[in-house]
C-alpha cells in the first residue's frame, strides 16, 4: 500500500487502485462505514498526543454511540427481519447479512473497548487516579462506605426476589443491574433475587483521601457487593452477574395524528418498552442466573455480548475530574467577534455594515444567543421566526424567544418533535413557549425540519429590514462549545426573504415558490448539488480547470455518489472531509481515481457542512461556488426533510471559508484518517502534524476582524506539531 498522506491541500492524490466496484459493489456499507467511524473514535481513546482524561471521555464517547447504533439501526434491521422485509442495502446485502457482519464487528469493538479501558485504568493509577476492587478496602474505608451506603444508596435501592409472587420486574433501554443467587445462612434455603440499579445512583464512588494523596473511587457495583447482606439479612452471596439491556429506541408515529405532541407522548412510553436488542452481561456469568434473565427479557443467544471487564463504559465520564486540569485539555476560550466588539456590542449593527461568519466553537456562540436576546428587548423589532430542532434544556434562546412574545412581539417557532432522543424536550420547550405567547409550528408530519434559520424583522423608518441567521448545527449552546459549525450573519435581501419562505412553507405546507438565492430539501437542495457537480464535469470536459471541495457529517445519497463518480471520470478533482458515515469508494481505478476522502477526528466535533465548486476556475478561488448547508448528503436530508443550503456571497465570508476553513480541513494532518477504496480507514503518516483543529483556535477568522480589517487574518499558517 502506498504511503498514506492526509495533506490533501499540498499532495496529489495517489495511484489508483484496481477494485471490482461494479454493481452495488461501489458502495461501502452504510452500517458497517459508522462502525468504522466509531472505531476512529475509539482509537483516540488511545492516542498518546490526546490528555489521558480526554481518553477516558473517547472511550465513553465510544460506548454511547455504540449504545445509539443499537436502539436505533440495529434495531431497524432486527425488526425488517422479523417482518421477513428483505430489502438488499445499496451495497446489495439484505437484513440479515448486514446483522452478521455487524455483530462480528462489534464483538470485536467492544472487546477493543475492554482493552482500552484496561491501559487507561494503569494510565490513571500512574496519575494518582484509583479504580479500587473492593479487594483494595481497607478497614478504615469501610466504615465511610457504610455511611455512604445507607445514606445515598440504600434508600433507592429495590431488591427484588425472583417467586411467582415477585415476577421477573421491566428493565428500560439503558438499565444496569445486578442478578443474585443468594442461601440462607441457616439452613438450605435458595434465594433467586434481582437488584436494578436506577439511573439516579452515581456509578462511582469517591473515597476519601488515602496518605498518599491518590484519588480513589469504588465502582457502583463493587460497594452492592460489599453490602449485599444490608439488603438481603440472613442470606449469603453465592453468585452473582451484572447485565445491561439495550431496547428498540426507534419511534413510530401515525400518519394521520390529529394530535402530534399526544402521539408523540404516546409514542415515548412505547420507546421505553421497546424490545430488547442487545444485552452486556458478565463473562462467567452463574448457568441458573443466565438462562433466568435471558428467558425473562426475551434475549436470543446472538444478542447476548459476555464481557470480562467494566459493562456501560457510558459511566466513565464520571470520571473526567476538572480537578485535574494537566490531564485535559488546555483551556481555551471563544473569540468575541471584533466586528461585534467595534459597533458596541450592536449585533444588528454589525450585520448593516457586512455579512458576517462565525466559526463555533473557535468564535462564541454566545452571539447567537445575544442576536435574540437584543431582538428581544429591540422596541423596532416587531417579528421573530426560529427554528429550534435541539437546544439545551434551560436555553438562553427559548428563553429570549418567550421574553419576546411577552413584550408583544409576533414570534414563531417550529420546533422539530421527532428529533431523536431530544422529543420529550421539545414537547417541554413547546409549552412553555406557547403559555409565553408564541406561536409553535410542529412543521411536517412525515418530514423532519431540519434547517437552522432565524430571522428578525425590524422596523426602521418607514421600511422593514431582515435580519437572518442561517446555521450549519443546532441552536444549542452546550454543544456549540465543542461541535464545529457556522452561523452566518446577513441582512441580504434576498436570502431574508427566501427564508420566510421557508418558514411559510413548514407553517402553511405551500411550496416556496421563487426562491431567489436560496435552495431547500426536500424541494431543490439535493438538484442544486447535482448542478454544481455537473458544472464541473462541463468545465473538466472543456479542458479548464475542475475541482469540487466538500465537507459534511455522512455521505450515502447514491444519486449524488453516482455524480461524484461521473465527475471523477471525467478528470473533475473531489476532495471530501466525511467525518462519520461515507457510502462512496474512492481512489477506485476507472470509477473514482480522482476523489479522495478524509475524516477529521479531534478534539472537536467536526459538523459543519460545506461545499465549494471550482466554476472553472479549479480551488481554491476566488470565483468559486460556495455553499453552507444544514443539510448531510444522505437520503433522509436531502428528500425527506427541510433542510438548507445557503450561497456565500460576500467576498470575506468566501475567502474565510475557502482559504481558512475548508483549506485547514484538507491540510490537516494532525488528526485525519484516508478512507481507501477497500473501506478501511488509514491514519496519516508522516512526523510532522498540522492541526486544523489548533490552527482555528489560534488564529482570527476573516470576517470577524472588524476595523482592524481581514488583511491580517491568516489564510493558513501553523507551526507544526
Amino acid at each position: 500500500m502506498p504511503e498514506i498522506n492526509a495533506d490533501f491541500l499540498n499532495h496529489a492524490a495517489p495511484a489508483p487502485v484496481a477494485l471490482n466496484a461494479e454493481g452495488p459493489a461501489r458502495f461501502i456499507n452504510r452500517e458497517l462505514s459508522w462502525l468504522a467511524f466509531n472505531w476512529r473514535v475509539l482509537e483516540e481513546a488511545a492516542n498518546p498526543r490526546v490528555p489521558l482524561l480526554e481518553r477516558v471521555r473517547f472511550l465513553a464517547i465510544s460506548a454511547t454511540n455504540l449504545d445509539e447504533f443499537f436502539t436505533v439501526r440495529v434495531a431497524g434491521l432486527r425488526e425488517m427481519c422479523r417482518e421477513g422485509i428483505g430489502r438488499v442495502s445499496a451495497d446489495g446485502l439484505t437484513p440479515q447479512q448486514q446483522l452478521e457482519k455487524i455483530n462480528e464487528d462489534v464483538r470485536d469493538l467492544m472487546a477493543q473497548q475492554q482493552t482500552t479501558w484496561a491501559s487507561l485504568r494503569g494510565g490513571l493509577s500512574d496519575e494518582g487516579i484509583l479504580i479500587l476492587g473492593t479487594e483494595d478496602v481497607t478497614p478504615q474505608d469501610q466504615e465511610s462506605l457504610s455511611r455512604t451506603f445507607l445514606e445515598q444508596v440504600f434508600p433507592i435501592l429495590t431488591p427484588i426476589a425472583l417467586d411467582p409472587a415477585h415476577p421477573f420486574p421491566f428493565i428500560g433501554s439503558g438499565g444496569f443491574a445486578l442478578a443474585l443467587q443468594l442461601r440462607r445462612s441457616e439452613g438450605s434455603r435458595k434465594l433467586t433475587a434481582l437488584l436494578p440499579v436506577p439511573p439516579q445512583i452515581p456509578r462511582f464512588y469517591q473515597l476519601t483521601d488515602s496518605e498518599s494523596g491518590a484519588q480513589r473511587f469504588l465502582p457502583l457495583e463493587a460497594l452492592l457487593e460489599m453490602f449485599i447482606t444490608q439488603l438481603f439479612p440472613g442470606y449469603e452471596l453465592r453468585g452473582r452477574c451484572a447485565f445491561r439491556v439495550l431496547r428498540d429506541s426507534d419511534l413510530e408515529v401515525e400518519d394521520e395524528a390529529e394530535d402530534l405532541v399526544r402521539e408523540f407522548e404516546t409514542a415515548l412510553k412505547r420507546r421505553k418498552r421497546g424490545k430488547v436488542i442487545r444485552m452486556n452481561i458478565s463473562a462467567g456469568a452463574p448457568s441458573e442466573l443466565r438462562k433466568t434473565i435471558l428467558r425473562e427479557t426475551g434475549v436470543m443467544p446472538d444478542e447476548v455480548i459476555e464481557s470480562e471487564g467494566l459493562i456501560g463504559f457510558d459511566d466513565l465520564s464520571e470520571l473526567i475530574l476538572p480537578e485535574r486540569p494537566e490531564l485535559l485539555w488546555p483551556p481555551f476560550t471563544p473569540r468575541v467577534p471584533e466586528r461585534v466588539q467595534d459597533n458596541g456590542g450592536d449585533i444588528f449593527a454589525a450585520m448593516r455594515k457586512k455579512d458576517m461568519l462565525l466559526h463555533h466553537p473557535y468564535e462564541t456562540f454566545n452571539t447567537v444567543v445575544e442576536f435574540l436576546q437584543q431582538a428581544a428587548r429591540d422596541r423596532d423589532v416587531i417579528a421573530i421566526k426560529q427554528t429550534l430542532y435541539r437546544t439545551s434544556r434551560d436555553s438562553p434562546i427559548v428563553a429570549a424567544l418567550c421574553e419576546a412574545a411577552e413584550a408583544g412581539k409576533s414570534v414563531t417557532a417550529v420546533v422539530e418533535l421527532k428529533a431523536r432522543f431530544d422529543e420529550a424536550a421539545n414537547i417541554r420547550l413547546s409549552r412553555t413557549l406557547e403559555r409565553a405567547g408564541a406561536t409553535v409550528v410542529y412543521g411536517f408530519i412525515d418530514w423532519k425540519t431540519h434547517a437552522k434559520i432565524s430571522t428578525v424583522v425590524r422596523r426602521e423608518g418607514e421600511k422593514l429590514a431582515t435580519y437572518t441567521h442561517f446555521g450549519t448545527g443546532n441552536y444549542h449552546p452546550v454543544t456549540a462549545s465543542f461541535y464545529t459549525d457556522l452561523s452566518l450573519f446577513t441582512c441580504d435581501k434576498a436570502l431574508g426573504r427566501d427564508a420566510t419562505k421557508v418558514f411559510n412553507y413548514v407553517s402553511g405546507y405551500a411550496p416556496p415558490v421563487g426562491l431567489e438565492a436560496l435552495a431547500a430539501a426536500p424541494l431543490s437542495l439535493k438538484s442544486t448539488l447535482l448542478e454544481g457537480i455537473n458544472a464541473e464535469n462541463t468545465h473538466a470536459e472543456a479542458g479548464r480547470p475542475a475541482a469540487i471541495w466538500a465537507k459534511m457529517n455522512s455521505l450515502t445519497e447514491a444519486d449524488v455518489i453516482d455524480a461524484l463518480y461521473r465527475a471523477s471520470q471525467a478528470g473533475v478533482k473531489v476532495d471530501l472531509v466525511v467525518r462519520g458515515i461515507c457510502g462512496l469508494r474512492p481512489g477506485v481505478a476507472g470509477l473514482s481515481e480522482n476523489i479522495r476522502v478524509k475524516s477529521v477526528i479531534g478534539r472537536f466535533l467536526e459538523h459543519s457542512r460545506i461545499v465549494c465548486f471550482g466554476n472553472g476556475e479549479g480551488l481554491p478561488s476566488p470565483k468559486a461556488k460556495v455553499y453552507i448547508s444544514s443539510a448531510d448528503w444522505m437520503g433522509r436530508n436531502l428528500n425527506w426533510r427541510v433542510e438548507s443550503l445557503v450561497p456565500i456571497k460576500n467576498k470575506t465570508v468566501h475567502a474565510q471559508i475557502i482559504e481558512q476553513i475548508m483549506a485547514a480541513n484538507m491540510a490537516d494532518t494532525a488528526q485525519s484518517w484516508v478512507l481507501t477504496g477497500d473501506g478501511i480507514y488509514h491514519r496519516h503518516q508522516g512526523e510532522k502534524l498540522f492541526s486544523c483543529h489548533r490552527f482555528f483556535m489560534e488564529n482570527p477568522s476573516l470576517s470577524g476582524r472588524g476595523a482592524a480589517g481581514a488583511k491580517d487574518a491568516p489564510r493558513l499558517t501553523h507551526d507544526f506539531d
